[in-house]
């Protein structure tokens, strides 16, 4: 996928991919939205070989989740504890998603950004990088509500439930 296509949520524009999370529940809530997408994807190994691994249309690749988890927060560059109370509920949310963004973001420094799936998917710590996803998708979807077992929405699903808020 090429920046700016219109699925795409790399850098130099913005996302398109926010979720349903409630406004009046979290005030960041389309931040949320973008780190709950990517958390889904990240931990989901079924949906990263059906959908990444063959280059399904419509669900970006792992680069562009990796961009969604970081973009807009800077994740990548201070801790999800600066936003308890505003995308994160409480420190065990913001202290499990750190441990996911860091575990991803090593793996994207050593295979190169735009490496091809298979090098996410085949590189050692890959397993590791899905386990802290998953654990981190599952608390956030959990308290708000959602059922973390769902498959990942498409980034067009994703974007039309931002326009039903």
């Amino acid at each position: 996928m090429e920046q700016g296509s219109p699925t795409s949520s790399r850098r130099g524009r913005p996302s398109a991919t926010m979720g349903a999370m409630p406004v009046k529940d979290m005030p960041w809530w389309r931040w949320r939205s973008n780190v709950r997408s990517a958390l889904h994807m990240l931990s989901d190994p079924t949906f990263q070989q059906e959908c990444w691994g063959v280059g399904r249309p419509g669900y970006g690749d792992v680069t562009d989740a990796v961009y969604r988890l970081v973009e807009d927060t800077w994740l990548d560059n201070w801790s999800a504890e600066k936003y308890v109370g505003t995308i994160f509920r409480d420190s065990q949310e913001a202290a499990l998603v750190d441990t996911a963004v860091l575990r991803v973001l090593r793996i994207m420094h050593q295979v190169g950004a735009d490496a091809p799936v298979a090098a996410y998917l085949e590189h050692h710590g890959w397993p590791e990088a899905v386990r802290a996803a998953r654990e981190a998708h599952i608390r956030l979807a959990t308290n708000d509500g959602e059922n973390p077992d769902l498959v990942p929405d498409s980034l067009e699903v994703l974007e039309a439930k931002l326009r039903a808020v």
